[in-house]
């Protein structure tokens, strides 16, 4: 079976679509192909329906076409739209997140619960489809063993998040958030784990530095091996930023106490999604503490998969 996991590269977006292709592998032998897609002169911005698909950029899309498209993001739309008619039914079209664009162009839709979309083709999850499963964090895990073997425990890994549409991270702000997680940590005589995105404004990056160098643990630098996946393995516990579903769902899958970082701005979906979380006993906003009680892993990304596959072979 030849997958191909379709989105415009950025990390959060590809790990939608290339977890689920990862996912049905698992299932099912495949070969997935990752696909990263841009649009010339800043076509990308204009809506999907004024995209000539000829201004594409990037990796080439055409014949032969793969079994199952799975793609996820914007700039995706002006091909996943289209692909039905150009395979002619033959492939099985996949878009994560609500496409805001009519459902008969797709087999199936897989957005998040929150986003309150329905239909017969749509099958929503909590969160986001991820690339994490027991496999990948064992392994991960069994990379970076060695060099955080002598961390104190509990071991904290903190994920933050930054700048988006809804939210923001200002300095003070950061300050602030470190201040509080530097001091539950050194109470519980614990060590930090901490990777900062793309989005965490310069700024702010160096002045929570400042404070999480103080204790034992490792900041990534962004250099080298990224230790993301492996940190969330490691971890006892694990505090991410409320910007995004992506962080949260990763952290949700591993089953660890997981703790909300509260951030400036406010997104309604976000709160409707991080109130199911609270719901479901599976997250909480951090209050200083790291103690939870257990939940199951989430593995939502596991159960999008099985119902890909069995609308699948119905549609063979």
């Amino acid at each position: 079976m030849r997958i191909w996991a379709v989105s415009d590269g950025r990390a959060g977006i590809e790990a939608q679509a290339l977890g689920l292709a990862e996912a049905v592998a698992r299932l099912r032998p495949a070969h997935i192909a990752v696909k990263r897609i841009g649009w010339k002169a800043g076509l990308g911005r204009m809506p999907w329906r004024m995209i000539p698909p000829g201004a594409r950029t990037g990796d080439m899309i055409g014949e032969p076409y793969p079994h199952i498209w799975i793609a996820a993001g914007r700039a995706t739309l002006p091909l996943s739209t289209r692909m039905l008619a150009w395979s002619g039914g033959q492939t099985f079209v996949v878009q994560t997140q609500d496409p805001r664009a009519p459902l008969d162009r797709f087999d199936l839709v897989i957005p998040p619960t929150h986003d309150g979309l329905t239909g017969p083709n749509v099958f929503p999850i909590l969160g986001a489809p991820n690339r994490i499963s027991r496999e990948r964090l064992d392994l991960e895990r069994a990379k970076f063993q060695a060099r955080w073997a002598a961390l104190p425990s509990p071991r904290v890994a903190v994920i933050i998040g930054g700048r988006s549409r809804a939210h923001d991270l200002p300095k003070q702000h950061g300050i602030n958030m470190a201040r509080q997680i530097t001091a539950a940590v050194e109470a519980a005589g614990g060590s930090l784990l901490v990777s900062f995105t793309r989005r965490t404004p310069p700024a702010t990056q160096a002045a929570m530095r400042e404070f999480f160098v103080s204790l034992p643990g490792e900041i990534w630098d962004g250099t080298g091996d990224n230790p993301y996946f492996a940190m969330l393995a490691s971890a006892d516990a694990i505090l991410v930023t409320e910007d995004s579903t992506n962080l949260a769902t990763d952290a949700a899958a591993t089953g660890k106490p997981l703790f909300t970082l509260g951030m400036v701005g406010r997104s309604p979906k976000l709160q409707a999604f991080h109130a199911d979380l609270g719901a479901r006993g599976i997250a909480r906003p951090f209050a200083g503490e790291f103690t939870a009680k257990p939940y199951d892993p989430v593995a939502e990304t596991d159960r999008a998969a099985a119902e890909l596959l069995r609308r699948y072979d119905g549609s063979r």
